[in-house]
């Protein structure tokens, strides 16, 4: 499965221009909305969002969830295969969706750093359009759990192991329907100023780079009792 530079470039075009103008704001102090560390004690990177923007994110095409839909918290994800941080936060993600079974997960494609990054999400799109949350969940577990880069034929090879054929993954993922997806996904990203990955929207937080375990579990459960990532 492939994706034309071009076509990539058109995806991610937009995102480079906004990146440059949040890389101002947060050198402006723009980026420490709430006096949250992460489990090295070290500052978080985090602003409010428009909460008008982030009320769009439940409508975006593709999303893989995990968790009850009825939940008072859903956690997103926003990450890229080939983020070597993103492997370490889809450990403790899946360890914290065991931990607290009332959080909803939502995990979000945001294939910035390259494009074998967007082969491979293409291949999760695919998976999950055809397959549901459940097997795009297990997909990106088992992609993010191996060492070296992902791309689309080692994307392809994890998901036929779910029992697709390879024709039919790649029919799906070279689709109209999955283009757009993954250009909603990655706008999404982008309107939002989420620079790094992964980053991560918590209520009207964004959040910079993985806290770690242990942060993360804390802010969920601030955002629980406040409506905030902190107390």
């Amino acid at each position: 499965m492939g994706i034309e530079r071009r076509q990539y470039l058109v995806l991610s075009a937009g995102l480079g221009v906004f990146l440059g103008a949040s890389g101002l704001a947060l050198a402006q102090g723009y980026g420490q909305a709430f006096a949250v560390k992460n489990d090295d004690d070290r500052p978080v990177a985090n602003m409010r969002l428009p909460g008008e923007i982030v009320g769009e994110i439940q409508a975006l095409r593709g999303v893989t969830y995990v968790g009850p839909r009825e939940a008072e918290v859903t956690l997103y994800e926003f990450f890229d295969y080939n983020c070597p941080y993103c492997r370490k936060a889809a450990a403790d993600l899946v360890s914290l969706s065991a931990a607290d079974p009332t959080l909803r997960i939502g995990l979000i494609n945001n294939p910035i750093l390259s494009i074998q990054s967007a082969q491979a999400a293409k291949v999760a799109l695919a998976v999950q359009r055809r397959l549901g949350s459940e097997a795009a969940w297990r997909l990106y577990q088992d992609m993010l759990s191996k060492p070296g880069r992902i791309d689309g034929p080692s994307a392809l090879a994890a998901a036929v192991k779910l029992g697709l054929p390879a024709a039919e993954i790649e029919s799906i993922g070279d689709s109209e329907e999955v283009r757009l997806a993954l250009k909603s996904q990655m706008r999404m990203a982008a309107d939002l100023g989420l620079v790094a990955t992964p980053s991560y929207v918590l209520g009207n937080t964004g959040l910079l780079g993985h806290p770690g375990p242990k942060a993360m579990a804390k802010m969920v459960a601030a955002q629980r009792r406040c409506d905030r990532i902190a107390c």
